[in-house]
C-alpha cells in the first residue's frame, strides 16, 4: 500500500507556454500524466464524512473514483463518475471546482485541496484514449419526454431519463449538439471533440437530437404535447445578452461576449485552416470580470489583437472568474485595469463628411475611476464613483461581458409558464417543476447565467421529477 501523499500543494497542471498559446487555440492545460494522478490520489485523505461529495452539484462519490485511482483502475474510476455525472470529460476541464468540491476538501485547511478536478480530467481522458466505444442495452418503458436545449443541463436531464427507458428527443436551435459548451467556451478552454464524445455517448443511449429547431418558432411547446410527449424539459439556457445602457453602445465595434464568442466559434476561429473576419488588431476593451470575460479577452488576444484589456469596476479580489483563468490571461500578456468603470463609448464622427465610411466607428472608452464602499446584500462591497476622476483609453473594438438573461422566447409562446422579475422560470426548489404542468426546468433558463455543474445538477433534479410525475399517471 502506498504512503500517503502529504505535501501542501496540488500537482501543478502542464500547460503550454503561454507566450506560445496566446496565438493558438490549442487546449491550455495539458492534463496529468499517470504518474502525477497517482501522486495527486494518494494527497486523499478518504474523510469519513466525505464534505467533498456535498459540495458537488451532481454528488460524485469522490473517495471512491480516487481510490480506485490509487489503485491504478483508471477504468473503475471513470465508470464511478458516469453513474452521477453525463459530461466528466466536460466538468474536469470547466467547472470551478475550487468553490465547490474542493472548497470542502479537508486538505484545504492548512494547504491546498485535493485536485479533485484535474483527476476527474485525468480519469475521462484515459477512458475516452483507451476504452472501446460504449454500447447499451437499455429496456424502454413507451415514455416520451422532449428535452428543449443540448446545454449541460439539456443533455444531463436527457441521459438520465434514457437511462431509465425513456424515449428522449432534444431539440437544439443551432446546427451542432452542446449549447454553450459548443458555443460559448472557446476551443482552448474545453475542445470540441470533448463535446462531441460526450453527446455521443448519448446517442448510443437511443437519445434523439434534432437539430435546426427553435422551440417558439419551428415548434412550440404545446405542439411538442400534441406530439405525443408526456413531459417537457425546457435547458435552453441564458442566451439574451446584457448591456450597460451607456452612450455609445450602439457603434461599429461594440458586441456582447456571447455574440463574439459564439460568431468565433460558429466560424470556426480555432482552426488555423479558417479565415474568420470577426475581429483583427487594434485594441480590444472587454467590460466584466467574470469566466466570460476572461474567455472573450483570451480569444481576441488569439484573433490577432495588439492590445486587450479587462475593465473591472471592482478589485481583483472581488474578481469573479476562476483565478486559474485570471492567471492563465495574465500570463498571456491581457491587460486587468481594475476599479473603473465605463461611462461612454467613444465614436468617430466626421461633421465635414457624413459619408465617411469611418463615421460610426468605435474610437475610444470613457471611464471613470472607482472605490469600494459598503457590502450590498450578498456581502461584496460596493463599487462608488470617484468624482472628476474620468480618463479615456483607445479602442477599436468593445466587447460587453456583463452576464446574460433567459430569452423570453419560449416563455412568450407558451402559456401557464411564470417568471421572477429577471426573466428566469419560476420552478419548484426539489423537483424543477414550473407552473405549467408536464413542464420542467433548470439550469441558466432560471438562474440566469451560472455554471455548467449547477446547470447539470437541476437537470438530474429535473429527470428525477419526471420519472415521478409520468410513473405517477399525473401527465394523463
Amino acid at each position: 500500500m502506498a504512503k500517503p501523499n502529504m505535501s501542501p500543494h496540488k500537482n501543478p497542471m502542464p500547460t503550454q507556454p503561454a507566450e506560445e498559446r496566446a496565438h493558438n487555440f490549442r487546449e491550455v492545460a495539458l492534463g496529468y500524466s499517470e504518474e502525477q494522478a497517482l501522486d495527486e490520489a494518494l494527497r486523499c485523505l478518504h474523510c469519513k464524512n466525505m464534505p467533498c461529495v456535498a459540495g458537488c452539484p451532481v454528488h460524485i462519490h469522490i473517495p471512491a473514483f480516487i481510490e480506485k485511482i490509487r489503485e491504478g483502475d483508471f477504468e473503475g474510476a471513470y465508470q464511478i463518475i458516469r453513474e452521477s455525472s453525463s459530461l466528466p470529460a466536460v466538468c474536469g476541464r470547466v467547472c470551478p471546482q475550487e468553490t465547490q468540491c474542493e472548497s470542502k476538501c479537508v486538505r484545504g485547511i492548512k494547504g491546498e485541496p485535493v485536485g479533485i478536478g484535474r483527476l476527474e480530467r485525468f480519469v475521462s481522458d484515459w477512458h475516452n484514449a483507451h476504452a472501446p466505444a460504449e454500447s447499451f442495452s437499455i429496456q424502454k418503458n413507451g415514455h416520451r419526454v422532449a428535452i428543449v436545449g443540448s446545454g449541460p443541463s439539456g443533455l444531463t436531464c436527457a441521459g438520465d431519463l434514457a437511462r431509465l427507458g425513456y424515449d428522449v428527443t432534444i431539440y437544439e436551435a443551432l446546427h451542432t449538439a452542446g449549447g454553450v459548451l459548443v458555443y460559448g467556451i472557446p476551443e482552448f478552454r474545453l475542445p470540441k471533440d470533448i463535446v462531441a464524445g460526450e453527446v455521443d455517448n448519448l446517442r448510443a443511449m437511443g437519445v434523439d437530437i434534432e437539430t435546426n429547431i427553435i422551440i417558439g418558432k419551428t415548434l412550440t411547446v404545446d405542439e411538442l404535447f400534441e406530439n405525443g410527449f408526456e413531459a417537457v424539459y425546457i435547458g435552453s439556457g441564458a442566451g439574451l445578452p446584457n448591456f450597460m445602457g451607456i452612450p455609445g453602445e450602439g457603434c461599429n465595434g461594440v458586441c456582447s461576449a456571447n455574440e463574439f464568442l459564439t460568431r468565433s466559434n460558429l466560424m470556426k476561429s480555432y482552426r488555423g485552416d479558417v479565415d474568420t473576419p470577426i475581429q483583427r488588431g487594434g485594441n480590444v476593451i472587454v467590460v466584466g470580470g467574470g469566466n466570460v470575460a476572461m474567455d472573450a479577452a483570451r480569444t481576441a488576444l488569439r484573433l490577432g489583437a495588439d492590445k486587450v484589456s479587462i475593465v473591472y469596476r471592482r478589485s481583483m479580489e472581488e474578481l469573479p472568474a476562476r483565478r486559474e483563468e485570471v492567471e492563465h490571461a495574465q500570463e498571456e500578456g491581457i491587460e486587468f485595469r481594475l476599479l473603473c468603470n465605463p461611462v461612454e463609448i467613444l465614436g468617430y464622427h466626421n461633421p465635414d463628411n457624413p459619408r465617411d465610411p469611418r463615421n460610426g466607428f468605435v474610437t475610444g472608452v470613457r471611464c471613470i475611476r472607482m472605490e469600494l464602499g459598503e457590502p450590498d446584500e450578498r456581502g461584496r462591497r460596493r463599487p462608488v464613483e470617484i468624482p472628476g476622476s474620468e480618463f479615456e483609453m483607445p479602442a477599436d473594438t468593445v466587447i460587453i461581458a456583463i452576464g446574460t438573461s433567459p430569452n423570453p422566447l419560449i416563455r412568450s409562446t407558451t402559456k401557464g409558464l411564470e417568471v421572477n422579475r429577471h426573466g428566469g422560470l419560476i420552478v419548484e426548489e426539489n423537483t424543477g417543476a414550473t407552473t405549467r404542468a408536464g413542464v420542467f426546468a433548470g439550469g441558466d433558463a432560471v438562474t440566469g447565467a451560472a455554471t455548467v455543474i449547477s446547470a447539470m445538477g437541476a437537470g438530474k433534479v429535473a429527470a428525477r421529477a419526471i420519472d415521478e410525475y409520468i410513473q405517477s399517471g399525473a401527465q394523463k
